[in-house]
């Protein structure tokens, strides 16, 4: 029977919602623009309000606390890379942020996510955003990997160190019924080739906030920004890994990281969240792939084998491991060092 009934439902559930959603688009669509509207001029006050963002060093957060700044807010900056959070927070304040907070810290330590956090409660008394922008990216194909010791680090950074903050701030996010806003990207439904671990760690981001929406209800808003290719720490720094799965980097600064598209996505990231929206796209037209994965998957692959084909051998992306005298794959990303243990006091003294 229950064979039946879905042999059934599968010709007659798909016709008959597409029949529906051509019916009702015309409808949620000036639905969805009145709503826009409406959030938009009542966009939230970010004035003297509390904004915890992680991997602020990247080029993404970098910009994101630029936004925030304008907007006047208080700033917490998160990153490994905490020489580089001093030049940020200066930039920030010129902009016009109220007082700003630097803490080296690794949001894949559980740990270290608690402290962050406990430390913005106890200097600030609140806090409102927390926007997790800490990512690794690779481009090398799958089988290319000669150590699969670096498959952890990919999702520790893209999928823990997105978990692992959001559950330490979540009381205190319900406390002032704040928002967490997620740096996600298109590759978490949209394959592409050489960013397989990549994709899968952004996907698990995705269905994980999708499912902690419902969960948290009105009380915290969630809000997950995709984006296509924006060029930022892609293209800066590239680390290999050696004996004991420590990660080194070796930065290489080649003229400006900060093109007008992670400036814009940041923009539209932050906008999108004061306004309470759930969904930020960049750029939008990118979701007309969605509709073809769903319903004529076989045309986006032949599309996308026709248009990423590369003749000839591949080459791999290795870098010398000095230990060894072989080699190891190259992944690229943003700089990483060993975190310090800095008070948020102690770094407002410094500055």
């Amino acid at each position: 029977m229950e064979y039946i009934i879905n042999s059934v439902m599968n010709v007659v559930v798909p016709p008959a919602s597409m029949v529906m959603m051509a019916f009702a688009w015309p409808t949620l669509s000036v639905l969805r623009a009145a709503e826009w509207a409406v959030r938009t001029f009542f966009l939230e006050d970010m004035e003297n309000k509390v904004v915890l963002i992680t991997g602020a060093s990247s080029a993404v957060g970098e910009q994101i606390a630029y936004e925030y700044a304008r907007r006047k807010a208080n700033l917490v900056l998160v990153a490994r890379r905490e020489h580089r959070l001093f030049g940020i927070r200066e930039n920030a304040r010129i902009l016009g942020a109220r007082q700003v907070l630097v803490i080296a810290a690794d949001v894949v330590k559980e740990d270290d996510c608690r402290r962050f956090v406990s430390d913005t409660i106890s200097y600030f008394g609140e806090l409102n955003h927390l926007v997790n922008t800490a990512s690794l990216g690779h481009s090398f194909y799958f089988e290319d990997a000669l150590d699969t010791s670096i498959f952890p680090h990919l999702m520790d950074i893209n999928f823990w160190g997105n978990v692992y903050p959001t559950y330490a701030a979540l009381p205190y996010l319900r406390q002032s019924r704040g928002r967490v806003v997620v740096n996600a990207s298109i590759e978490s439904w949209l394959p592409m080739p050489r960013m397989g671990l990549y994709a899968a760690a952004k996907a698990a981001v995705i269905n994980f906030y999708d499912t902690l929406r419902y969960e948290v209800k009105d009380d915290v808003g969630i809000t997950l920004a995709t984006h296509g290719w924006i060029g930022g720490d892609m293209s800066r720094g590239k680390f290999m890994l050696e004996e004991g799965s420590e990660m080194q980097w070796r930065e290489e600064r080649e003229g400006s990281f900060t093109s007008g598209h992670v400036v814009e996505f940041a923009r539209m990231m932050v906008a999108g969240a004061c306004r309470g929206d759930s969904y930020v796209k960049y750029p939008t037209w990118y979701d007309i792939f969605l509709l073809y994965r769903v319903f004529v998957p076989d045309v986006l692959g032949w599309t996308f084998r026709l248009l990423l084909s590369s003749p000839g051998p591949r080459r791999h992306a290795l870098l010398p491991d000095t230990n060894s005298g072989g080699s190891r794959p190259l992944l690229e990303g943003p700089l990483v060092r060993k975190p310090a243990s800095t008070s948020p006091r102690k770094a407002e003294r410094e500055s």
